[in-house]
């Protein structure tokens, strides 16, 4: 799958992974939108590399789980970044 395609899962992936991680993110929907696009890549990119397991396409539902756990492990690093540097400047 290519780039693009990765780009359309992560946008909605984004918004799955905000509705499993609900919460106030400084960002708002826009933020999280990018997050998801960069955490489907780097869940692609992960599973590739590291565990060796490859994508499949576009409606493959393992290429939408591996996006999604990107996304979730981005969004909670995101959150645990952006709620620390907040709560230090209160």
């Amino acid at each position: 799958m290519g780039v693009i395609g990765w780009i359309v899962v992560g946008l909605i992936v984004g918004a799955l992974a905000k509705l499993i991680m609900p919460g106030k993110d400084p960002g708002g929907i826009i933020v999280t939108c990018i997050i998801g696009v960069v955490g489907g890549l780097l869940g692609g990119w992960l599973s590739s590399m590291i565990f060796g397991v490859s994508t499949g396409g576009f409606f493959d539902l393992r290429t939408w789980l591996i996006a999604l756990v990107g996304a979730l492990i981005l969004l909670g690093i995101y959150r645990l970044i952006v709620g620390r540097r907040s709560r230090s400047h209160a």
